[in-house]
């Protein structure tokens, strides 16, 4: 936020707290981002997520998730092993996502991924754009 006051911009809205399995507001955005989130979501919410993004966002607009992610086929690193057994420890709904799971909830949604980029200390930001 203190950037958002520090460099004000006439097309950039304050960040806003959204609980995605009630009904989302209306602003017009064209893209939406979420950082360390889906992990601490249950399955439901998660999918909430996508389908909301889905109805709200225009043709080709962006869906972005910053965090930890799991792949089917790569190894997982220690710290985020760690990490998730802690997480479904503390809530069994809860957990690293894997990326091939969230991909298919996207696909339904009539999302495609355009962007899985690695980011530091083992997290990814992953991309869906809306395709109408």
């Amino acid at each position: 936020m203190q950037w958002l006051k520090a460099a004000p911009n006439a097309n950039l809205h304050p960040p806003i707290a959204l609980d995605v399995c009630n009904p989302w507001p209306q602003i017009g955005q064209d893209a939406i981002f979420t950082a360390n989130t889906v992990h601490i979501m249950p399955w439901r919410a998660v999918t909430d997520l996508f389908l909301g993004a889905s109805e709200t966002l225009p043709s080709r607009g962006l869906l972005c998730l910053y965090g930890p992610f799991i792949y089917t086929r790569k190894s997982l690193a220690a710290s985020n092993k760690r990490f998730d057994k802690q997480l479904k420890q503390r809530d069994p709904t809860q957990g690293l996502r894997y990326v091939e799971a969230l991909d298919r909830l996207a696909k339904r949604s009539g999302l495609k991924l355009v962007a899985d980029m690695t980011m530091p200390t083992n997290n990814q930001l992953l991309v869906w754009q809306k395709h109408c």
